[in-house]
This record gives C-alpha cells, structure tokens and sequence, in this order.
C-alpha cells in the first residue's frame, strides 16, 4: 500500500484511512455530510496525489494526443485545461483524463489514480505509431508529484494570501504556473469536481508538507477542513459529474455517457473509434446516462435495477447517494431509449420493493 506525501498529516488529524487504488487514502475525518457542506459553504482540502500524471513533449506530441483522445487537442492553447477521454478501439473508454497545455510540443496528462498502469499501457502502446517512447516523449511522473484539490466558494480568497500572482479572476479550466507558498513554482489550476469552485496546485513531492501548512494557514480564518474520498463522491455526485469504473468503463461510450461534447469529429483529426462514435451520434444510440432524484424515500446505489411502471428493466443505476444539500436520494444510471425526457418518472428496486423517482437534468443540485 503507497502512501501519499501528506498521508502523516491525514493520520494527525484523525482521519478514517482506507486502501484505494493501491493507495492509503483519507475517507473522511468529521463525517461526509458535515466535509460536503464545508466544501458547499466554505473551504475544503482533498488529497488528489493518488492521480497518475504523464508528460507529453516534442513534435509528434500533438499528432498522438489527437490520435488518442476523444476531444480537439488543437484547440487548445498555452495555459488552457481540457476534460477529455481515451477511447479504447471497441466503443468504450480507457479513462477520462485532463489535458494541459504547455507549449506546442509539451503537454501534461492527468489521469484516474486507479487506472494510471492501464492507461501508461495504453499510451505507451499507441505512443510507438509516433516514434514517442518512455524516455523520448513520454514520462510517467505520477510517483513524483503530490496534489491538493483546495475546494470551495471561498478557496480562491484563501488561496491568494499565498501568492503575489492574480489567481481570483482566473477562468475555469486554466492553468499557470507561479511562485505560491514561499515554492518557487508550482502548477495552479481551476478545473475542480465539486461543482463548488476553487483550484488545484501540484508541487513535487519534497514541497508537500510546505505547502499543506501554508494552506491550511491561510484558510483557517475561512473554515477550512480538511476532506476526505466520501465527501469528494457525493460532491461529484450531485453535479453529475461521471467517476471511471462505475458511470463509464469500457464498455460504455461517451455518446452513451452524455460526453458527446467531448468527442470532436473536426477536419483533419482521426481518432480512435472516430467512424464508430460518428455512427453513434448520427443514428443515436439505445441507452443513455441520466440523473434522477428520488420522489419516495430511499438511497440508490450501484447496480440497482431500474424499471418503468409495469416492473420492466429499463436500465440500471451506475451511482446514487443520499444529498447531503437535498436531503433526497440521488442518483445516475443508464436508461433504455424512451425513458430519456427531464420529469419521467421511473423506479428504482431496493431490496425488492420499487421506489419512484423522477429524471433530472444535470447538474442534479441546482444550488
């Protein structure tokens, strides 16, 4: 079991430790429900050092992004963050992962912590096609580098006492690298998967402790915590904002999850599975993820059954949760065509008793 550059001060404070992706991470240290409305409300710490990261360079680095994944690499420019997926050659997906871009020729891939040796598999495999190989083009730096996700409506306020660089008015999904917390560079970002505003900052693994000191310093006017796994899903949850292995996996496509604004069939980019996916969009497909709030009182969860009114499977639930906020029972899940349109009411089984709910658009906290 790895152990992260801040584990010590997950212990320190109390934290509630379980194995994930091969890591001992944080689950919770006050409780889920109390961590998610800290993040809602104010300003919450997850230990993000778990992900895998892979740097991407010199002149083939573009053409092989393209190749490889479902979204416009070319699009991009410096400074500039994009949510993206692997497609894997069968209709489904790798991972999804987030893109930056440094320069023309440098970018950097941040993939799911419990993916990282699938996807630099898949990489490396489809890296040769471009004369990039571990060493020459490709580098799998996630050993090396620790992440903290600082979350939250009041994250930006407390996170600029740490640098003299404007942070506060960055846009969402960009990047820069700046001095921050006496480091002399770090990588300071604004993607999220809370819904709820704020920024990532990456350091070398020698730096962690420096800077979750100086982080937790400048927060604690603001109420800072610390936050654990549990609170980071049920956050993502009512957002909709899909996780790797339950919401998509490979056998799911991005059409079929919803992430057909993230598959761009422009000129000139052939990608993986491009004819198929192009074929999906056109002609549609047979079932679609959607979000839904339960009308009766009940917690779906993973692989629960969903039917229609009749008791016929219709689809299945992929992630549900109680709502912290709603005080509801939500939920996602991949429903058969027919089932798709915002206010239809289906039903999920819980230990053989059909509870009603009914389609939401997402984000399913509208907060």
């Amino acid at each position: 079991m790895k152990n992260t550059a801040f584990t010590k001060f997950h212990e320190e404070r109390g934290a509630k430790m379980v194995p994930f992706a091969g890591y001992n991470m944080p689950v919770e240290y006050t409780g889920i429900n109390d961590e998610h409305i800290t993040v809602r409300e104010k300003v919450g710490v997850f230990d993000v050092s778990h992900m895998g990261e892979f740097w991407v360079s010199g002149p083939e680095a573009l053409n092989f992004l393209q190749y490889i994944s479902s979204n416009d690499v070319a699009s991009l420019v410096d400074g500039k963050v994009q949510y993206s997926c692997f497609p894997n050659g069968k209709g489904g997906i790798v991972d999804d992962l987030l893109v930056y871009r440094f320069g023309e020729e440098k970018y950097l891939l941040v993939v799911n912590a419990a993916n990282i040796e699938k996807d630099w598999k898949w990489c490396v495999d489809n890296a040769e096609k471009f004369g990039i190989r571990p060493g020459k083009g490709i580098e799998n730096a996630s050993g090396s580098i620790a992440q903290l996700a600082v979350q939250g409506p009041l994250a930006m306020r407390a996170m600029q006492k740490l640098t003299e660089e404007d942070i506060t008015g960055m846009e969402y999904y960009t990047f820069r690298e700046i001095p921050f917390a006496g480091i002399d560079r770090v990588i300071f970002s604004t993607t999220g998967y809370t819904g709820a505003g704020g920024c990532e900052i990456y350091v070398s693994n020698e730096d962690a402790p420096r800077l979750w000191k100086a982080v937790f310093e400048a927060g604690e006017e603001f109420g800072i915590k610390p936050i654990g796994l549990g609170a980071r899903d049920t956050l993502r949850l009512e957002m909709g904002f899909c996780l790797y292995g339950n919401d998509i996996d490979d056998t799911t496509s991005p059409i079929e999850a919803g992430l057909g604004w993230i598959t761009k069939f422009t000129e000139g980019k052939d990608f993986l599975d491009k004819e198929f996916l192009l074929k999906q969009k056109e002609e549609g497909v047979d079932k679609r993820l959607k979000g839904f709030v339960m009308i009766d009182r009940g917690i779906p969860r993973h692989d629960y059954e969903i039917v229609n009114a009749d008791g016929e499977n219709i689809g299945r639930v992929t992630s549900g949760t109680m709502s912290p906020m709603m005080k509801q029972g939500i939920g996602m899940g991949y429903l058969n065509k027919g089932y798709w349109k915002e206010g239809t009411e289906i039903f999920i089984r819980v230990r053989n008793k059909d509870l009603k709910a009914r389609l939401v658009k997402f984000p399913i906290y509208k907060g």
